[in-house]
């Protein structure tokens, strides 16, 4: 027996005989004796005979051996598949009048069954039955076959391989699926101006010049793939709008795909490309409402008939806020009347019954704010509530709006065009993310309607398979854990079980560092307006070198995808460029761009030589960048993908080539070296002090530093350390600086020996380093002291003036009625914070400083220090939003009992501070806490608000400096 990939169900023999497995559930698909034929019914709706075909085309994938389709009964024999929905009359003589099978699927949604008859009818061996409660649970039930023979529904957007096997049997129980959890599920294409509309046009539909009904095809048997069935059309100027060809629609509705528009696109209009200013007028309701109610009247006539979602309400064109309103006052009933005369037209042309026609609302930007002031919305309108653009939910439904007859929904994206920063280029929606808001909105009540903006679908292929599994079955992730477990089932579907759990690993990493910083806004500016890049806020010079620390992860992801390239078939090549290879090195050089131009500028102001390699390998680095799009662009899949992939959206300043400050090396001496810690606010260094020192060490933190020997001038020399103590360990004694390209510095790690260490409470010590006739002293400490109240202390202690603390490792919790902080596995820069739980009790939060203290849910965390101050607690959390209007995004903090203080990290608008918490994914808050002396202390941190997350938590005890990263948490368990 050959198993085809671990996660399925699969079952290859080469001969039935060596299956142990009951014959009832082996069906032959292509043996020495058996090939499979398909049956459909030629009276069944369009989709029936394109998944036939498809589905035909799927085996011929694997086995080589294409089925023939018919669409008669009496026209098959032997070994048979019969699709079709349970309506069909063909589907019931196969399965026979008496079969229970059908009333199990009467009056589900999108649900399919599969089942195995033996000799159905005279000239049918066996038939596979895959029957459905409508046609799109056909369809479901038909690629639900097709992936379990190993066809991944990227087969052809993604070029995912399929494994070959001269003999194919399938095992399959008789089994009835569930309905989806979400009812409309979908997809935005959106910003396609430099990808999908230009390869559309270009390479893959030229009869058309756009995205067309033959783009549209592919689309659309993806998202039957992905078991979704909505789609909002791209919108941009670059595209015709998508009723503009009449094969558009025509295809929607063979492939019985739902068609719906964006939040700013009324009535399946696109005002881009439909709504002419000079020949219609302003699109201002207040001065133009009878050529606008003419505009949407055309639409909804012509839609007639079509499986539609309409969108209400109004906003600008383009996006923009609604045109002739001054404020909130004059929008509230403009737009209500608007709605109104949206339905009254509905009414007309759809259903008299307008409750019965599918309808959205998103309030978005400012239609939010509108529907917050008051606006009534009818009952049986869908709410589809937006994110922040950057993955954090604005609201969810209170305890009211869960009761609505339309339900609620999420529009979220993977991809935005947009302030701060477009994110346009690479993959970068953490899966941890995107599950934690999607579950929260789940459980919340949003599970009519779920659409993900994708921007050119490629190269989102992950983001997109996690978005429709969740809106299919959300369970699973309801179990922070099972987030990661999805990639891997992921990587195997395509990959493999052999190279699947590397290229997991590769995958969630890169998705982490993005997390941190996105490869987009790496250079540190921002779009409406736009600026200029500049210096990134990663920090050179303490905590072990946090930029360089970023580019080490960044060559270890490098190096593992180059050798796994190498390892490759050619036969899964192209699915490795795409989704694995080609997003970690842009990833990866794009960071290298900017931190590579970082350290040219930090090195020569401290007159290191290295300043002009690190130069070129920035400019390098943005030339590999061009080099693998070419790549993409041209090579990959024989040039499939040409004019798919641009490297420079908009072409926005972070995608240009580095711009390098003029270099200046002082070169009086011939080297130099560099401690950690020791620069000033311009980054150069202190040494015209008589004596250099590193930070103290401690036997609590078992400290490492750094210390970077370098070249001022351009030639060689040899250097060699010694040290004043044998506890002092030192990472390299010798060596030779060269002026050659990555030869003209040395970085020396330096940390102690706390075994051969005296118990002292301040040891001093030195490291002294000679070269070119000069020598370099530099001091340091090691405070090794025999603390008895640490003897057995386990929690957190002061590191040369701050305390470093992971959300996740409190020392103890104290739950109160049902509330808990929870861990969600991988979430956050920690990958483990902490939130506030549970997410659905109304009118339950206390404001009560007093009766908080007494009674309220915490966790706390001990910590030690040894300097007496008046500290400050720096929290790090997501920038999430308040779960609904009844709530804030608030904690309360006290140490020792003292008093609390309450902080609130809730955003309003577009304001700075939340444009800075976006770029980062972080919500800062500095509080300033009471006098602490010497010894054990406890910090507490209380929950208010449901749904608050925190990461990680810093003590200022006074020698807390600036960084970026998570910084290592100064923990101890046990001297």
């Amino acid at each position: 027996m050959n198993l085809k990939k671990s996660f399925c169900l699969l079952i290859l023999v080469l001969t039935i005989s060596t299956c142990a497995i009951a014959q009832d559930d082996l069906f032959p698909f292509v043996t020495k004796t058996d090939k499979v034929s398909i049956l459909y019914d030629k009276q069944a709706p369009k989709l029936d005979s394109i998944i036939a075909n498809l589905l035909a085309e799927d085996i011929e994938r694997v086995t080589s051996c294409k089925p023939q389709v018919f669409t008669e009964l009496s026209q098959v024999s032997g070994n048979v598949i019969a699709i079709g929905s349970i309506q069909s009359a063909m589907i019931r003589t196969v399965l026979h009048k008496d079969n229970d099978f059908t009333e199990k699927l009467k009056g589900k949604w999108e649900s399919f069954g599969l089942n195995i008859i033996n000799k159905p009818t005279k000239n049918i061996s066996k038939a596979l039955v895959i029957a459905g409660s409508d046609p799109r649970g056909t369809a479901f039930g038909v690629f639900t076959i097709s992936e379990k023979i190993g066809v991944s529904p990227w087969y052809w957007w993604a070029d995912a391989p399929v494994k070959k096997s001269k003999e194919l049997i399938l095992k399959q129980e008789s089994y009835i699926s569930k309905s989806p959890a979400v009812k409309y599920r979908g997809i935005f294409i959106n910003d396609e101006d430099w990808g999908l509309q230009p390869w559309a046009a270009k390479t893959f539909e030229p009869e058309t010049g756009d995205i067309g009904p033959k783009t549209y095809a592919k689309v659309f048997e993806l998202l039957l793939r992905l078991k979704a069935n909505l789609i909002w059309p791209a919108m941009h100027p670059s595209t015709k709008a998508f009723f503009h060809y009449p094969g558009n629609r025509k295809t929607a509705e063979d492939y019985q795909i739902v068609i719906g528009s964006s939040h700013a696109e009324p009535m399946l209009r696109n005002n881009v490309d439909e709504w002419d200013t000079k020949a219609m007028g302003h699109f201002n309701y207040l001065t133009n409402k009878k050529r606008i109610l003419q505009y949407w009247e055309g639409r909804i006539q012509e839609s007639k008939g079509i499986d539609a979602i309409y969108t209400l309400g109004m906003r600008g064109i383009h996006d923009g806020q609604m045109e002739g309103v001054n404020d909130l006052k004059e929008a509230v009933p403009l737009v209500q009347s608007i709605i109104h005369e949206e339905r009254t037209l509905l009414s007309k042309y759809i259903n008299k019954d307008v409750t019965a026609v599918p309808q959205v609302l998103t309030p978005y930007k400012e239609v939010l704010e509108i529907y917050d002031h008051g606006l009534k919305v009818p009952n049986d309108v869908t709410l589809v509530w937006p994110d922040d653009n950057y993955g954090y939910i604005h609201r969810l439904n209170n305890e009211q709006e869960r009761n609505r007859t339309g339900g609620a929904g999420v529009y979220y994206h993977a991809s935005y065009w947009g302030r701060p920063h477009d994110y346009l280029w690479l993959p970068s929606m953490h899966p941890a993310l995107m599950a934690e808001e999607m579950i929260k909105a789940y459980e919340t009540g949003a599970r009519t309607l779920w659409v993900l903006n994708v921007g050119d679908i490629k190269p989102q292929e992950y983001n997109i398979q996690q978005f429709l599994d969740m809106a299919l079955n959300p369970a699973p992730f309801q179990d922070g854990k099972y987030t990661q477990q999805h990639l891997l089932h992921w990587t195997q579907g395509i990959f493999g079980a052999e190279k699947a759990p590397l290229i997991q690993s590769i995958l969630w990493k890169y998705y982490q560092l993005a997390f941190e910083r996105r490869p987009e806004f790496m250079g540190w500016s921002q779009t409406e307006p736009n600026t200029e890049t500049t210096y990134t806020d990663f920090n050179h010079f303490y905590y072990g070198d946090e930029a360089q620390k970023r580019i080490d992860q960044y060559q270890a992801l490098e190096l593992a995808v180059s050798d796994l390239r190498k390892q490759i078939s050619p036969h899964d090549a192209d699915a490795f460029f795409q989704l694995v290879y080609y997003p970690v090195i842009g990833a990866s050089q794009i960071n290298k761009k900017f931190l590579y131009r970082d350290k040219s500028y930090f090195y020569s102001k401290q007159n290191r030589i290295s300043a002009h390699e690190y130069a070129r390998l920035a400019k390098k680095a943005y030339e590999r960048i061009i080099a693998e799009t070419t790549n993409y662009n041209t090579k990959l899949a024989k040039g499939k993908w040409k004019h798919i992939m641009s490297m420079k959206p908009r072409d926005l300043a972070v995608y240009q080539e580095p711009v390098i400050a003029p270099i200046h090396i002082d070169s009086v001496d011939v080297w130099d070296i560099a401690p950690e810690g020791l620069v000033t606010k311009d980054s150069s260094l202190l040494t015209n002090q008589p004596r250099l020192s590193l930070p103290p060490f401690d036997v609590f933190n078992k400290q490492r530093y750094f210390v970077d020997v370098f070249l001022k001038k351009s030639q060689p020399m040899q250097w060699k350390a010694s040290v004043s103590h044998p506890w002092i360990r030192l990472s390299k004694m010798n060596g030779q600086l060269f002026p050659d390209s990555g030869k003209s510095q040395v970085r020396l790690w330096v940390d102690i020996d706390w075994k051969n260490i005296n118990k002292k409470e301040s040891v001093p010590g030195s490291i002294t380093i000679t070269g070119g006739g000069k020598q370099i002293v530099l001091s340091l400490s090691a405070s090794n002291p025999a603390i008895l109240q640490l003897a057995n202390y386990k929690g957190f202690v002061e590191n040369n003036g701050f305390v470093s603390i992971h959300a996740n490792h409190f020392n103890r919790q104290n739950s109160q009625q049902a509330k808990q902080w929870k861990v969600i596995p991988g979430l956050g820069y920690t990958e483990n914070a902490i939130q506030a739980f549970p997410l659905t009790v109304e009118g339950n939060v206390t404001t009560d400083l007093d009766a908080m203290k007494k009674n309220g849910t915490f966790v706390a965390y001990d910590f030690y220090n040894f300097t007496e101050t008046n500290p400050s607690v720096t929290i790090f959390a997501l920038p999430t939003h308040p779960i609904n209007n009844n709530y804030q995004v608030r904690y309360a903090v006290s140490i020792d009992d003292g008093p609390l203080k309450m902080v609130n990290i809730r955003t309003v608008g577009r304001s700075e501070e939340w444009k800075q918490n976006v770029l980062r994914n972080r919500a800062e808050r500095k509080i300033e806490m009471p006098f602490l002396k010497t010894g054990k202390h406890q910090l507490k941190i209380f929950c208010v608000d449901p749904g608050v997350i925190v990461d990680e938590i810093r003590i200022d005890l006074g020698g807390l400096k600036k960084a970026y990263r998570t910084l290592p948490e100064t923990y101890i368990k046990k001297l």
